[in-house]
């Protein structure tokens, strides 16, 4: 299929053994589903097999988000012109929200892009970088915590401090 074929491949099986995915990844699949899972899982995995393609296939490499540019081809971060050093792992989590600014993703998704789907270390890991990244953005409003469900990238990125400092104040 992939000799013939650019389409998305999500292989879903009943076999798990690490052979079988090997296999199946080296055979040309963009993605390996063992059942049993969930419809949510699924879904998450199609969009995410769908954004890669669109970045390989000619799509956009460079996501922009109000100050924010995320340049994925050189792997270089801005805000508001000025270049951001970041982390692989906190690149790959800024990917992940910038690559649909607003949509919430939830902390699984983001831990099966940022480090592996086969991740079983805790969680508590992405805070860590969450807050690294937050802190590099210099907005912490930039990334939103929905508390019980995941992250998203604010619908309005706040005005960046520097701007906010030279506007004068509103008379009342």
């Amino acid at each position: 299929l992939r000799e013939a074929s650019d389409a998305a491949i999500i292989v879903v099986t009943a076999r798990g053994e690490e052979a079988d995915r090997v296999l199946a990844l080296d055979e040309g699949a963009d993605d390996y589903l063992v059942k049993p899972f969930g419809l949510a899982e699924l879904l998450a995995r199609i969009r995410a097999v769908l954004r890669r393609g669109q970045r390989l296939g000619g799509g956009t490499e460079v996501l922009r988000h109000g100050p924010l540019t995320v340049d994925l081809r050189t792997r270089k971060v801005t805000v508001s012109g000025t270049e951001v050093a970041l982390t692989p792992k906190e690149f790959a989590i800024l990917e992940c929200l910038a690559a649909d600014p607003g949509r919430l993703v939830s902390r699984q998704e983001i831990v099966e892009r940022a480090w592996d789907e086969h991740w079983y270390g805790p969680t508590k890991v992405l805070d860590v970088h969450l807050a690294a990244l937050r802190r590099k953005l210099g907005d912490p409003a930039l990334i939103e915590t929905v508390y019980g469900h995941g992250f998203r990238l604010a619908d309005r990125p706040a005005e960046p401090a520097a701007e906010r400092a030279e506007r004068p104040a509103a008379s009342p």
